[in-house]
């Protein structure tokens, strides 16, 4: 951070400072033909601008290359200015360090630009050769105390047109003047440095991994482009179409940047900023550009040109890029932030779309459809999450050619993109997305996607409560029809069981006292008559007991829950255990509780004698934060799809569990058999749960 910005106030006042010297010697004080302003302004401002907005956004070294090269590029005009309005310092014994100054500029825009095209866009090379190569790409910023030191005459810039071979070096060592034609072809030409960056550059983009080749490929066909036209340029001087050419595809570099950031991150900024960056430095760059391409005929040919023609030809200039000005605008608005207008129109109607959406699949559907038309997607599935969190394995909203959703041979292709449907702290469900049509899925059609998932999860969480609702009420319904019919049942069988039996002994033994009665009138009543009927009255009250045993057991009212439970283990056809600790033992629960917690377990161990074909059975009570948590087990066969329906011993588990607001879970158990949990609440009734109370049992 501290570097950026050192570095952005001492280059950004440098460059400054020399393009406002450029602009006034060249365009104003001498204002010739010949004003030389199109290097300055066609070829590095573009440059400079992108240099200078990289260090206010990135703390990369690439970007500081940048601003470096550019800044170096302008001080390097300026100084061959300098030098061609002041041609008297040349005789002046300093001119020869003073010169150093030309020769660095130069030299370390070859070098920093060199480097950040051989390192595109990372900074970083894969290979050691690589490494070495890209480090000797820094040998052409020796050419100013080199030449200083090897050549006896003073090395001038080839871009100033003088040349120095008459003007005495005296800073020369004559023992190493041997060096001179060695610096002259290693450094001061600096093709082999250039050769060197343009093999990096084009070994990674030709022959690197497919990922380093994505990256590199932009770049490296812009820089292919000028290397072109600079040697064109070079052979043929003076030809207004190459120097377009040169001129443009100059212009190109800071595209390619761009571009770069969009694509792969240069300049290390981050996933979630490049869509902002890139919209702030296309707008400033398209603007540069602009600019450029309008004054490029003018200030290429105002040699050839009048005062009216080159306004006529800089205004007609002007008209005709504006419709190409706003096309970039609008590619890379679309490549930035996708196809606004479509994702818009998707959000606009999708609210609409869901509002008539009836049922969970049919609302799943049409939200799956509207994303896959906005972001222009091959196809989408949405998942609904279960309640302990796990996807549904089979979609529940389906988009896109059934091909695409089913893959090959069957199987549902890995998503591209995907997203949480996430409701407050719940997650209802995910879309996922498969590939784009065209090109991939950008941060901002990301951010849209999210926009749309936390849009929806309200629409989608409504009608799945709805749904929810619906069979909850569906179920409500059928499990008051099943009490009911259990209830008439029971009654009619307590009508029976009363009607066929102690009714029938009841009236006999009526008959019987109204005999004694008569017999005691007439003094025939003996004792054992009378012992006879007192046993008869006793066997009803036992079978009164048994029956009042069916509906509520004395034990259950008298010693608790576990000790109901456990006067059954005696009479169970196989084997018995009952776990539960002192605490659960000792303590009384709510009437309501014991009665389903009982009835639950007679139930479940009747299923389990009944089809279970065990060999030892279970039953744990634990109880753990504010619930009574019962859980029956067995070693036996399993349950089927068919024994965990609607009618039968769980279906009644399940109605009983029900009405005090508990649940029912039903699992295999390891290594073989079922487990039956149930958890009932206790409302706060009783002691608090604490963090000793024991894990679920089973």
């Amino acid at each position: 951070m501290v570097r950026r910005w050192v570095c952005l106030a001492t280059l950004g006042p440098i460059g400054v400072a020399a393009l406002v010297y450029l602009v006034v010697v060249r365009g104003f004080i001498e204002g010739d033909a010949d004003h030389g302003l199109a290097w300055p302004l066609l070829g590095a401002l573009p440059l400079f601008v992108l240099g200078m907005w990289l260090l206010t956004v990135s703390s990369s070294r690439t970007a500081v290359l940048v601003a470096l090269a550019s800044t170096a590029m302008l001080v390097g005009s300026a100084y061959e200015t300098f030098v061609a309005r002041n041609i008297e310092i040349m005789v002046e014994p300093w001119f020869p360090l003073f010169n150093v100054i030309g020769l660095t500029a130069d030299a370390a825009a070859t070098s920093a630009l060199l480097v950040v095209f051989a390192t595109f866009p990372t900074g970083v090379v894969e290979h050691r050769w690589q490494r070495v190569a890209v480090a000797f790409l820094w040998t052409p910023l020796l050419v100013g105390p080199l030449t200083l030191l090897t050549t006896p005459h003073v090395v001038m810039s080839q871009y100033i047109g003088i040349s120095g071979d008459a003007i005495t070096n005296p800073f020369a060592v004559p023992w190493l003047e041997w060096a001179a034609p060695v610096v002259e072809l290693l450094v001061v030409q600096a093709w082999v440095a250039a050769a060197l960056g343009v093999a990096v550059l084009g070994s990674r983009a030709i022959f690197g991994t497919p990922e380093v080749r994505a990256r590199t490929r932009v770049m490296g066909l812009t820089v292919a482009l000028a290397l072109v036209a600079f040697v064109l340029w070079t052979f043929l001087p003076g030809n207004w179409l190459i120097e377009v050419f040169v001129y443009g595809s100059l212009l190109a570099l800071p595209v390619a940047a761009v571009h770069g950031i969009f694509r792969s991150g240069a300049f290390d900024i981050a996933p979630d900023d490049r869509g902002r960056m890139v919209a702030r430095s296309s707008n400033l760059l398209i603007t540069v550009v602009y600019a450029a391409g309008v004054a490029m005929p003018a200030v290429l040919l105002s040699d050839r040109l009048r005062v009216v023609p080159a306004i006529l030809i800089t205004t007609m200039a002007a008209v005709a890029l504006l419709p190409v000005r706003t096309w970039m605008q609008r590619w890379i608005h679309r490549a930035v932030f996708g196809d606004r207008e479509r994702q818009l129109t998707m959000l606009s109607e999708l609210g609409a779309q869901l509002e008539r959406a009836g049922e969970p699949r049919e609302l799943l559907n049409r939200l799956a459809e509207a994303v896959r038309e906005g972001l222009d997607a091959s196809w989408v599935r949405i998942r609904i999450a279960s309640r302990d969190g796990a996807l549904a394995a089979v979609p529940m909203g389906v988009a896109g050619a059934a091909a695409d959703v089913s893959g090959v041979d069957g199987d549902e292709p890995e998503p591209v993109e995907s997203c949480d449907l996430l409701h407050g702290d719940e997650t209802l469900g995910r879309i996922e997305l498969g590939h784009r049509h065209r090109g991939e899925y950008t941060d901002a059609e990301r951010t849209m996607l999210r926009t749309v998932a936390g849009q929806a999860a309200a629409s989608v969480a409504n009608v799945l409560l709805t749904a929810q609702l619906a069979e909850q009420l569906d179920e409500l319904t059928a499990s008051r029809e099943r009490l009911v019919a259990v209830q008439d049942d029971e009654r009619r069988r307590l009508e029976r069981d009363l009607h066929d039996g102690i009714q029938q002994d009841v009236v006999a033994q009526i008959a019987g006292l109204r005999l004694a009665r008569n017999r005691l009138q007439r003094g025939e009543l003996t004792a054992a008559e009378l012992e006879e009927l007192q046993d008869q009255a006793r066997e009803t009250l036992t079978d009164l007991r048994e029956l009042a045993r069916g509906i509520h057991p004395p034990v259950l009212s008298d010693n608790g829950l576990v000790a109901a439970v456990e006067s059954g283990v005696a009479r169970f056809p196989i084997p018995l255990t009952v776990e539960a600790n002192d605490r659960v033992r000792a303590e009384r629960f709510p009437d309501d509780v014991e009665t389903t917690a009982y009835y639950v377990v007679r139930e479940a161990l009747a299923n389990t004698a009944k089809h279970a074909n065990a060999t030892h059975a279970s039953v744990g009570l634990v109880r753990s934060d504010g619930h009574l948590r019962i859980a029956i087990s067995d070693d036996g066969c399993g349950i089927g799809p068919a024994a965990s329906g609607s009618h039968g011993g769980l279906a009644n588990i399940r109605d009983r569990v029900a009405a005090l607001r508990g649940t029912v879970h039903v699992s295999p158990n390891e290594p073989s058999g079922t487990v039956v949990l149930v958890e009932l609440p206790l409302d706060g009734v009783g002691p608090a749960a604490s963090a000793r109370e024991e894990a679920p049992v089973g």
